[in-house]
């Protein structure tokens, strides 16, 4: 399940940036560096500074390097961190844990191409080895890589026909290609076979609800049953009933986020847009304040104060949301339209 909620997590991360980039030069071994790891001094870190020494005393202990990596990864130290595991690799380039944390810290340091081809390597070390393979298929669905992503999807599955997370990814795959139907077929097998899969309800609710079938709501309630904690759960029910209509019950979900995370921006714009269909134009004035207290570069939360403020007779006040919502986003139609009304 950990590896799902990383990579749902990772592919929010725009593609571009992690395709993009600027590379930093191959990592190097840290056997030099021991004495005075970049980072450690002025850390404050006293199980780092035990490592070191543990280290100076034994330069060849792989698994000391891989633990030390691992800090320095929580740490955001990745140049560090980097040295860390490649050293760890070289002493032992059997170990497959390693390989896994090297493209982990690759990626997250936007050299994405260093991180696809350590697991390309892992992969080919060990072609029957499943999590090292769905942990590939994670990276090439992260880089949009998604024929390949089919071939070692189908690797898994002859090797696991039940696996629920290669159908999972197999579902994320068709998604991205606008195969909708596939995707759905694919999720459904996933929840089949682990019905504790709460991403795959929530996706197979998202999918339906852009065939406006009421089966999403069942969907979307089958993955807060199963996370209530998980606010995107709740997110997506709430729009799903916001657009069938029912804004009352969509109105009690926002105030059960609001109630989790009282800093949610989006919670408030949503509930702004809300009460401007309900023609309660001071709440969703209202609404639209806090989102802009939490946001201040929110360009369409101007706008729609602005049109709130209009509604009021408040022109002024109109005039001046429509102008900064322009100024964050100066082809935005809608304002321009405001400030011509205003004229």
């Amino acid at each position: 399940m950990l590896m799902i909620t990383t990579m749902l997590a990772a592919l929010l991360v725009i593609i571009g940036t992690a395709c993009g980039g600027n590379e930093a030069n191959d990592a190097t071994a840290i056997s030099n560096s021991t004495n005075n790891p970049s980072g450690t001094t002025g850390q404050g870190s006293a199980l780092l500074d035990k490592m070191t020494t543990a280290l100076q005393d034994d330069p060849m202990n792989d698994a000391l390097y891989f633990s030390r990596a691992e800090l320095y990864y929580k740490k955001e130290m990745y140049d560090e961190a980097i040295r860390d595991i490649s050293q760890a690799v070289t002493i032992d380039s059997t170990n497959v844990n390693y390989m896994h944390l090297l493209a982990d810290i690759y990626l997250d340091y936007y050299q994405s191409r260093k991180a696809l081809n350590t697991m390309r390597k892992a992969a080919t070390l060990y072609p029957e080895r499943i999590p090292t393979l769905l942990k590939l298929t994670e990276f090439l669905l992260i880089l949009q890589q998604n024929k390949e992503a089919f071939r070692v999807l189908d690797q898994v599955l002859k090797l696991d026909p039940q696996n629920s997370e290669a159908y999972f990814m197999m579902g994320l795959n068709f998604r991205d290609l606008n195969d909708d139907a596939r995707a759905i077929n694919s999720f459904q097998t996933a929840v089949e076979n682990d019905p504790d899969l709460t991403e795959a309800w929530m996706l197979l609710g998202d999918l339906f609800s852009k065939k406006d079938n009421p089966i999403a709501l069942q969907y979307y309630d089958n993955a807060i049953r199963l996370d209530s904690t998980n606010l995107n759960f709740i997110f997506a029910k709430a729009n799903y009933l916001h657009n069938q209509g029912d804004l009352e019950e969509a109105i009690g979900l926002y105030e059960k986020i609001f109630k989790k995370d009282p800093q949610n921006t989006l919670a408030y714009y949503n509930l702004g847009l809300l009460y401007m269909e309900m023609d309660s134009i001071q709440l969703a004035k209202e609404r639209f304040d806090m989102a802009l207290k939490m946001d201040p570069m929110h360009a369409m939360a101007y706008y729609y104060r602005g049109e709130a403020a209009e509604k009021q007779g408040d022109l002024e006040a109109a005039k001046k949301d429509f102008e900064q919502a322009l100024v964050l986003q100066p082809d935005m139609l809608k304002a321009s339209e405001g400030m011509a009304r205003m004229k």
